[in-house]
């Protein structure tokens, strides 16, 4: 069974040279030492150690936010404890951040997500952190931390250009030369406490939620709040989340979710990824909008809520 996790990947950059300064035996031990420092703080942070792979660690969590938080707090420790080693000892470490549908098989992690966090540790550069927009619409508000966009990107073994973020954690960074959190929705909804409604309705049922009632389940099953009897939609098959003032639905589903905005003619296709629900459209379930009988949603936004309808 698959469940919507965040990966982690975090390795330690330019460990090739660190080998030719101090010889196998010395360097073995310091990048050991080091990794299984990161994967203690993993661990420390609510998260698990899936495994250990030579200068790197693959970590698994339950949630965005306490992913970004592990690793920016990890790399602000360690750079306070390379100040007090000597030159040749001081190693830097990179990490990538994927979120995505994940499977459990005995212990080790399968799905889009973990390759995709490998492939942006790869990318990134020493001391930074790499995190898909998927983790940085689920993560929300994490203390000290801000983002920078770096913009549409290619990944390796990815068929569609990723939209990535750099994840700043050093503290005397100005936040006014980043993106910061609240910026990522503030052309979309207020960046402050309010609540926000966001109301459905489905052929004749029509329901109201307000942020305090996310997260709401739309699917197939009895239990999901939204429940839409219709066999292309997945039992569980999307996710209303409240974060930053403004709701991000998650696709869960087996084909996908479609969202289309008013003034575009072109859908946003979500497959198991995320999206914030803004200005005004519709929302195909399990088919895409080409499908004259697909069950399809009109959504609104006004004054700084969500509105479906």
């Amino acid at each position: 069974m698959s469940v919507l996790s965040t990966m982690v990947f975090a390795d330690i950059s330019g460990s090739t040279a660190l080998y030719e300064a101090l010889g196998n035996e010395r360097a073995t031990e310091a990048v050991t030492q080091v990794t299984q420092w990161i994967g203690d703080t993993v661990e420390s942070h609510g998260g698990r150690v899936v495994k250990k792979l030579g200068d790197g660690v693959l970590g698994v969590f339950g949630d965005a936010s306490s992913a970004v938080s592990a690793m920016a707090t990890m790399l602000r420790q360690h750079q306070s404890r390379q100040d007090r080693w000597p030159q040749p000892l001081r190693m830097d470490i990179r990490v990538g951040v994927a979120s995505g549908e994940v499977v459990d098989v005995d212990g080790d992690c399968y799905g889009d997500a973990v390759n995709v966090a490998s492939r942006l540790c790869e990318r990134a550069g020493p001391a930074e952190i790499w995190a898909t927009e998927t983790t940085v619409l689920l993560a929300g508000t994490a203390p000290d931390v801000w983002y920078r966009k770096l913009g549409m990107m290619d990944i390796r073994g990815k068929a569609e250009l990723l939209m990535l973020y750099h994840v700043e954690w050093r503290e005397d960074e100005a936040p006014d030369s980043l993106t910061m959190q609240a910026a990522l929705v503030s052309n979309f909804a207020p960046a402050d406490s309010i609540l926000g409604q966001i109301q459905f309705s489905w052929h004749e049922v029509d329901r109201t939620f307000t942020s305090a009632d996310a997260p709401v389940m739309v699917g197939r099953a009895q239990h999901a709040q939204l429940c839409i009897n219709d066999p292309r939609v997945s039992r569980l098959h999307a996710r209303i989340d409240w974060r930053n003032s403004g709701f991000v639905l998650t696709d869960m589903s087996s084909f996908g979710t479609w969202v289309r905005f008013e003034g575009s003619e072109s859908p946003v296709r979500l497959r198991r990824d995320a999206c914030i629900l803004h200005g005004a459209g519709h929302i195909a379930l399990g088919v895409s909008f080409s499908e004259p009988s697909a069950p399809v949603m009109s959504f609104h936004v006004a004054d700084g809520s969500v509105h479906l309808s």
